[in-house]
């Protein structure tokens, strides 16, 4: 059996593959017990800075493969809800690792596979991918990744995207949110390449608390308890020793150690 999935990691930077072009890089249990392992580990790993989500041959991920649609047709209500917990955990530890992730689309991006877009921190698309929740047009809803792609697109172009199922370019993905660039595919790369050098420059625990305080802020109420959360958060990162190194690094001139020690 051949890997769903590669890694490969240079000096600080790992990349995750979707290497099952023959089905369009489809969903199945191996890609999603794969993707969850390898963001688990990849998180937890000191030596890795940030995590680019690519995938190979002209499909970034066209949602779920035809061979497990056919398997869960067959499933009882209490078998898909278990089977639904896998994918959401997967999508979950994508969306909560604590290293920052760009998913670098080559390639069209159905269903499923706009969840995995919308669970990354940053999207460079190409110019010539086009985007498609499709659940709707076979009787679904796309509601294992719906908390993500709203919060990536806002609710009301779910509305729309969700309920029509129409097919939209990366241009509109670009100008409701979804994704954050769209360039050539001979630029792909060098995009990639600029988000991913200005996250390695900065301090790795301000990363990580960065996202955490996005992902606690956003469509929170703006009440006492945020504000209190907000002040807690930046006496903490003030008072840790890469808060300290990086003021007396500015005020000292000189590089922090998080980018000597490279």
């Amino acid at each position: 059996m051949t890997q769903a999935i590669r890694i490969s990691t240079q000096g600080a930077v790992a990349t995750v593959v979707l290497s099952r072009p023959e089905v369009r890089n489809a969903f199945n249990d191996e890609v999603i017990a794969e993707l969850t392992e390898a963001f688990a580990r990849l998180g937890d790993d000191a030596r890795v800075r940030a995590i680019v989500l690519m995938a190979e041959g002209p499909a970034f991920c066209a949602g779920a493969d035809l061979n497990w649609m056919r398997r869960m047709a067959d499933y009882s209500r209490e078998e898909n809800e278990q089977d639904a917990d896998k994918l959401a955990f997967m999508l979950r530890t994508l969306y909560e690792c604590p290293k920052p992730t760009i998913a670098r689309v080559q390639g069209d991006v159905y269903a499923g596979g706009m969840g995995l877009v919308a669970c990354c921190d940053m999207a460079v698309s190409v110019d010539t991918a086009n985007y498609c929740l499709s659940e709707v047009k076979l009787g679904l809803i796309p509601a294992t990744i719906g908390p993500y792609v709203i919060r990536a697109m806002g609710p009301r172009a779910s509305h729309r995207y969700f309920l029509t199922a129409e097919r939209f370019n990366a241009q509109e993905a670009l100008r409701i949110g979804f994704v954050h660039e769209v360039v050539g595919a001979d630029q792909l790369d060098t995009k990639v390449g600029e988000m991913v050098a200005a996250l390695v420059a900065a301090s790795p625990n301000a990363i990580k608390e960065c996202k955490k305080l996005v992902q606690y802020v956003a469509d929170r109420d703006i009440t006492r308890l945020l504000i209190d959360h907000t002040v807690k958060a930046i006496a903490d990162i003030r008072a840790s020793a890469e808060g300290k190194e990086g003021v007396q690094s500015f005020l000292n001139k000189r590089k922090p150690n998080w980018l000597t020690a490279q």
